[in-house]
């Protein structure tokens, strides 16, 4: 095997691999050299979600005609002279290492020039290659325009997702970056459409306030803490605010952005006991420390670093998590309707004895009518044969039925129990419900058929500029499905309408949106004809979270429902839905 040095045009090329993966690190590695360049005012205009267009123009230092074609050079820095600057890196680049990658997959021109300049420059690259450089004029600072992006690498090009998913990307890395400078002013256009338009801010809470809404800044508490390894600043959500979707968390140390698995479970470490097991809150933690005890080079886009001692900031971080939660009275709530909640007070033995006498209320059936004529004939029997054998094992779904005269009980809401020939059928209301939702799901994607029920007062929910995007990728398969959502400014929907069997409550339909949000930022599968099933099963899953029977008539109406389906016995996601109790196990419990 003969070795053989590489070509510099697929050296870089590989080199780009590392540092440009999607249009989302093409906006990361410009805005963060812009912000470096002292920029006060910071312009992102996109086109096809990066693809065809990325432009980035900002009001800093400028650069030579000389340093304009150099900094396209790999490894070309004003950033470090001596192996001693590695341990004082404050600024977001310092290897020299972006547009080099970003000219090696792309066409890209740029315009700069010096406050003491009477005249700037435009410099050409394409393909790693030098084209040309120019006079121009240009106003001060630099302007970056990238088009084709992996043009000339038809496979990596390829494997980009979706405009919609690619988008999401760069509003993430977008509000990274402003998040680490409120005093400077940023915005961000696609298609020509504004999607921010953030002035400088008064402080970190007004630019976290413009990017991500009220509904955010409303629900966060301060945190602060003094080390003389660390210090810690920002906000942290409240527990009522902590959701199941992970968003809204972010760790900086010295103004950099990174990922840090072991310093979120200190966070979630300090909610312990507060929120709900599988939900995440709300985080913005700024951290300085010496930049000599922080290693930001292990990664190739500079998305982690390392610490010296990272236990000490783990322990730091907890504390004083946990002192903010507790001096804002942030401690756990009993939910009463929920027996299995783990703050419940547990009864004592002999409670019994001390329980007051209760009055005994009387019971009315108001379907009931005394005149009706007895019905003639035995009442008709649900048909069970069809589910026999229709799916390989999948087998019948119950020898036992509900009796035609049983009038179901409800139980806490969550399980409906009727008589049945043998014992006792017991159906979990939340899952059938699920069944029943995706069912009609189904039947509105194949069909276009679906029921609106319109909300008496429409509700507007702040579900964030990515949020949004996420929204309005869905619109039609949502409109599909029966809801009835508009968008609202750049960062808002207004729920007109939701599904059949979905409730209209205020506060149940934010949730729901929630959840929908949840489902719909997971992805879907890629294979024909299992998509809109599996879209149809996330969606019915969060439309049924909130399912609570309250009447006897309520649960015959979704018994009914459910045993119309083809398949009762489980849900979209294999759940069961009904358990018999034989009258064999009834008699064991005495």
């Amino acid at each position: 095997m003969e070795l053989r040095i590489l070509p510099s045009g697929i050296a870089d090329m590989i080199a780009a691999g590392e540092v440009v993966q999607r249009p989302s690190s093409v906006v990361k590695e410009l805005m963060e050299n812009a912000v470096d360049a002292g920029a006060s005012q910071v312009s992102v205009a996109i086109s096809d979600s990066g693809r065809t267009m990325i432009r980035v123009v900002d009001d800093g230092c400028g650069m030579s005609p000389d340093d304009a074609v150099l900094c396209f050079q790999r490894h070309a820095t004003s950033k470090i002279a001596t192996a001693e600057d590695l341990q004082r890196i404050l600024t977001f680049g310092f290897r020299g290492e972006a547009l080099a990658s970003i000219a090696a997959v792309s066409e890209v021109t740029l315009r700069t020039r010096r406050e003491e300049d009477q005249t700037g420059c435009e410099v050409q690259f394409a393909a790693g290659e030098h084209l040309s450089t120019r006079e121009t004029a240009a106003p001060k600072g630099s302007s970056f325009t990238v088009r084709n992006l992996f043009y000339n690498i038809p496979a990596r090009r390829k494997f980009l997702k979706s405009d919609n998913v690619e988008m999401r990307h760069i509003i993430e890395e977008f509000t990274r970056v402003a998040l680490t400078r409120p005093e400077v002013g940023f915005s961000l256009s696609h298609g020509g459409r504004d999607i921010f338009v953030l002035k400088p801010a008064k402080s970190l809470k007004f630019r976290i306030l413009d990017l991500l809404g009220s509904s955010v800044v409303g629900d966060v508490v301060d945190i602060s803490a003094d080390t003389s390894i660390v210090s810690v600043r920002g906000y942290v959500g409240s527990p009522d605010s902590a959701r199941k979707t992970l968003g809204n968390q972010f760790f900086f140390v010295n103004g950099r952005y990174f990922r840090s698995p072991y310093l979120h479970k200190a966070v979630m470490k300090a909610y312990e006991n507060l929120i709900p097991e599988g939900s995440t809150p709300s985080y913005f933690i700024y951290m300085e420390a010496d930049p000599g005890s922080v290693d930001v080079n292990i990664h190739p886009a500079k998305t982690e670093v390392k610490f010296e001692d990272d236990s000490i900031i783990f322990q730091t971080l907890l504390a004083c998590i946990k002192a903010s939660l507790g001096k804002n009275a942030a401690a756990g709530s009993i939910d009463f309707d929920n027996p299995e909640e783990r703050d419940m007070p547990v009864i004592g033995s002999r409670f019994e004895e001390y329980r007051p006498a209760s009055i005994p209320q009387a019971g009315t059936d108001p379907s009931y009518d005394p005149f009706a004529a007895p019905s003639a004939g035995p009442a008709k029997e649900f048909d069970y044969s069809r589910y026999v054998d229709k799916s390989g094992d999948y087998g019948r779904l119950f020898e036992d039925r509900p009796l035609p005269s049983a009038v179901p009980i409800v139980v806490q809401g969550r399980f409906i129990i009727a008589r049945s020939t043998s014992g006792l059928m017991v159906i979990h209301a939340r899952r059938a419900m699920e069944r029943i939702l995706y069912d009609r799901f189904i039947r509105a994607l194949s069909k276009s058929a679906h029921v609106t029920q319109t909300s008496l007062f429409p509700v507007q929910i702040n579900v964030g500029a990515e949020g949004r995007t996420v929204f309005d990728a869905n619109a039609r398969v949502l409109s599909s499905l029966g809801f009835d959502i508009v968008p609202f400014g750049t960062d808002t929907i207004v729920v007109n309408g939701v599904p059949e069997g979905c409730s209209t409550e205020s506060g149940k339909v934010e949730k729901l949106m929630a959840d929908i949000l949840l489902a719909l930022s997971d992805g879907t599968s890629p294979l024909p004809g299992m998509m809109e099933s599996a879209l149809a099963g996330k969606l019915a899953a969060a439309a049924a979270a909130g399912t609570s029977l309250d009447s006897p008539s309520a649960a015959q109406g979704t018994v009914d429902a459910l045993l119309s389906s083809d398949n009762p016995e489980f849900t979209g996601s294999g759940k069961r839905i009904i358990s018999i109790i034989g009258a064999d196990e009834l008699e064991k419990r005495f």
